[in-house]
């Protein structure tokens, strides 16, 4: 069989573990391998690179993805959903393995469920919100440098009894802030699942005060809904709305200042977030699901996408993984918060 690889959306540490499982267990299996450059791009393109394993070794550990990615939609062009089809049959593929979040595995979703094509998702996102997997790769290596970060800031904030914001990734949900908070000692945690305001903020701050504590860490996810922090009013190709420049961070940091005259700053992790080497968990289950992949691939088993359920990787619908956002429940956020303050 030659089986196509791509790699979706915002990069991720682990992806290229992913890509070097599906060409190692899929030489097992009698597969061949191309892989297209910069995701659907290289699709309706045909923008392609063998891989073997010769070229595949050694890339594990490396951030980034060796193919490339965009944020293109098939779907967004005329005729799109045709085109790739038409342009995976002139490659002369048999399957596709596409690694990605929930734009990049809703795109599969339709071109399985619309033009029966063969082909098996493998969950990418640092933000672990797409439902049908308990994690997804790169979410702890993205918390784990979000906990580094706040050990340092820790001990700043203190020494200058300042109010740190740091704004961490988590467009639709707040797993990296929660998870990171708690990891990290946060004295709150803001997440788009639990509606808040720049006055509570504040009330917190100033509890914490005339406790003797006269520096506070806080941690916002970006995509957190203040009143009059505002965004760009444009979307991209997937319809999603573009974040100010000046991010939720920043201006909640500066009204934390004007309201209380204290000395607030805001630190923004950014896509320091995204790149780097993936820890040693997400090279783990980025390689198992690399190898789940291949075996669906091999058995038919297409419209699916690899999963963790506990601490075994299985296949899923890929319907069930794109339907709805997995966000965080109520309890999780409640458990955390005992540790506010």
């Amino acid at each position: 069989m030659r089986v196509g690889i791509l790699t979706g959306g915002g990069d991720c540490p682990g992806l290229n573990a992913v890509i070097r499982g599906v060409v190692r267990a899929g030489v097992g299996l009698d597969q061949e391998h191309l892989g297209l450059l910069r995701g659907w791009k290289g699709l309706l393109e045909a923008d392609v690179r063998p891989l073997d394993v010769a070229n595949t070794s050694g890339i594990r550990h490396r951030g980034g993805t060796i193919l490339g990615s965009s944020r293109t939609n098939p779907f967004s062009l005329e005729g799109g959903g045709a085109r790739a089809v038409a342009a995976a049959r002139e490659l002369g593929l048999d399957a596709l393995v596409a690694i990605g979040g929930e734009d990049t595995l809703g795109v599969a979703n339709r071109l399985h469920a619309e033009f029966d094509f063969p082909v098996v998702g493998v969950p990418k996102t640092i933000d672990n919100d797409l439902s049908g997997t308990d994690y997804t790769f790169g979410f702890w290596t993205a918390v784990q440098i979000a906990v580094d970060a706040l050990d340092r800031l820790h001990t700043t904030a203190e020494s200058h009894d300042r109010v740190l914001v740091v704004e961490v990734m988590g467009r639709h949900a707040g797993w990296i802030a929660l998870e990171s908070g708690l990891a990290g000692g946060a004295d709150a945690v803001l997440i788009p699942e639990v509606p808040t305001s720049v006055e509570r903020v504040c009330e917190h701050i100033t509890a914490r005060a005339e406790r003797g504590s006269l520096f506070s860490l806080i941690v916002v996810s970006e995509g957190v809904q203040l009143d009059e922090v505002a965004d760009t009013g444009e979307v991209d190709q997937f319809g999603h709305t573009l974040l100010a420049k000046a991010g939720v961070g920043d201006q909640l940091a500066a009204r934390i200042s004007d309201a209380l005259g204290v000395e607030a700053r805001a630190v923004v992790l950014g896509h320091v977030q995204r790149g780097g080497s993936p820890i040693a968990y997400d090279r783990s289950l980025a390689s198992r699901f690399g190898v789940q992949a291949a075996r669906m691939v091999a058995t038919g088993q297409f419209g699916r996408m690899a999963a963790l359920r506990g601490a075994t990787v299985v296949d899923v619908p890929l319907a069930e993984a794109v339907g709805t956002l997995k966000t965080v429940p109520p309890e999780a956020y409640a458990l955390a918060q005992i540790f506010f303050g």
